[in-house]
């Protein structure tokens, strides 16, 4: 009986260890850090509600390049046509209001967005880390504060650390990859990879995958898994899945869509985002092996 009780004490301090590992807390003007086992995401509420950073204990994932429209992972409307460029201010770089209160304990993080003077939307923003500290779950809401019909479609935009054994991947052959040969991607166990490089232009490609993206980088792989759309589904001339190359390889930007969709005045649509970071061991090569690591850590 007395090693029962031990036991069961046992277990419950290490189900209570493991809980408490997964914490969001910060403020508005310190901003907020969402931990989910080894994992912190750090994100501005002041600053657009971006991801500001992405650590696996120490090592970071993305670009901290002080320079704008190049450092942490943001979130844009679709298609661009709609807003041309600079991004939407109050989207991108606006101040979120907390309606969390992460002051206090809270299982995640609500932000949301000021009704754009460009478009008549408004963005939540909810962080909220796996309770198996597996994973960081972001959920975009766009919200159609209009008073007409409008057709509108979920972006996200992550700036990743410039590595030169950095491997990008994902699930799709590369002869579906659009324009062909712009951004050279190889073709291996049936998906697509691409290696660093430098050219003398920017570059952007458009691909249809099969829900997730995948980046591999100084022992650690990242992985950002999202609903699979088919070809037809993503806003006019944009793509379920976006890689864009920066002149000089200071920057590699990751980019994800959902689908183009029709809102009523007053309605929304919420599309989200597992972000998973974990250790890798081998060197990142195209191979089975990696596609197998990345199924089985998503499914």
């Amino acid at each position: 009986m007395r090693t029962y009780k031990f036991l069961a004490a046992l277990m419950a301090v290490v189900i209570s260890g493991a809980a408490s590992a997964q914490t969001v807390q910060g403020s508005v003007d310190d901003g907020f850090t969402i931990k989910a086992g080894n994992v912190t995401m750090t994100v501005s509420a002041k600053e657009g509600g971006k991801i500001m950073s992405y650590k696996y204990d120490d090592k970071e994932m993305l670009s901290q390049l002080r320079m704008a429209n190049q450092y942490g992972s943001t979130f844009w409307t679709s298609p661009q046509k709609e807003w041309n460029w600079p991004p939407v201010t109050e989207f991108d770089r606006g101040a979120y209001t907390d309606e969390t209160d992460a002051s206090k304990s809270s299982k995640s993080l609500l932000l949301t967005s000021q009704v754009a003077r460009k478009l008549p939307f408004q963005i939540q923003k909810q962080y909220t880390p796996d309770p198996k500290g597996k994973y960081i779950r972001v959920s975009y809401t766009i919200v159609n504060k209009g008073d007409a019909e409008r057709q509108v479609a979920p972006w996200e935009i992550s700036r990743v650390v410039a590595d030169e054994s950095g491997l990008i991947f994902f699930d799709a052959p590369v002869e579906g990859i659009t324009p062909a040969g712009l951004i050279p991607f190889k073709g291996e166990a049936g998906a697509s990879w691409y290696s660093f490089e430098q050219a003398n232009q920017n570059r952007k490609i458009n691909a249809d995958g099969k829900g997730w993206l995948a980046y591999a980088a100084d022992g650690l792989l990242m992985i950002k898994k999202f609903d699979d759309i088919t070809p037809s589904q993503p806003a006019p001339d944009e793509a379920e899945i976006q890689v864009y190359v920066n002149q000089g390889k200071t920057y590699i930007e990751l980019e994800s869509q959902g689908e183009y969709r029709k809102l009523a005045p007053g309605e929304s649509l919420t599309w989200t985002v597992d972000w998973y970071l974990i250790p890798l061991k081998d060197e990142p090569v195209p191979s089975k092996k990696l596609l197998d690591l990345v199924r089985k850590t998503i499914k």
